[in-house]
């Protein structure tokens, strides 16, 4: 049974098995979450993602899809890679997004994660709206197979855990 939580806060105080990261598709770091867990988690992170790109991924990681490295100096064993899509109101682009959860719980089953815990994907500087991207978020996870035992979204401020909060009740 898959226990979901809520946590407003820092996603890089976590512990847990694993964190995922809304990555750029370079793996090389940026800015948000992916360079916060860049900075907390030391160079590790980065000789890993290097070593992705100069082997599986020259091109990047594809949006939608999910890759683990080492977790660093945070407090996990892993960070689990995703690139979510930018968001368009031209062109639904919502499987790419619970593509992001659904991959990154495959990850994390391959691992042997047991807690995982994610930012909201797409929600910051690639602009999805934060109902709809909670929506999805908590809809996939809940209708996802997994053996993951715990899957706690960290949300960053009062309005992106009010917006989960919703999807929860």
């Amino acid at each position: 049974m898959t226990t979901i939580t809520l946590v407003q806060g820092d996603i890089t105080r976590q512990s847990a098995d694993a964190i995922v990261n809304a990555a750029n598709s370079s793996l090389l770091g940026g800015g948000g979450v992916d360079g916060a867990i860049h900075r907390r988690g030391g160079p590790a992170i980065l000789a890993d993602c290097r070593k992705l790109r100069a082997s599986h991924y020259g091109k990047g990681l594809p949006t939608g899809q999910a890759v683990a490295t080492t977790a660093g100096e945070l407090h996990a064993r892993w960070v689990i890679h995703t690139v979510g899509p930018r968001y368009s109101s031209e062109e639904d682009r919502s499987e790419l997004l619970a593509s992001c959860y659904r991959e990154s719980l495959r990850v994390a089953d391959e691992l042997g994660a047991r807690t995982v815990a994610f930012p909201a994907v797409s929600a910051g500087i690639y602009g999805w709206p934060m109902d709809d991207a909670a929506r999805i978020a908590v809809e996939t996870v809940r209708a996802t197979d997994t053996a993951v035992q715990e899957i706690r979204f960290v949300l960053f401020d009062e309005r992106a855990y009010e917006a989960f909060a919703t999807q929860t009740r």
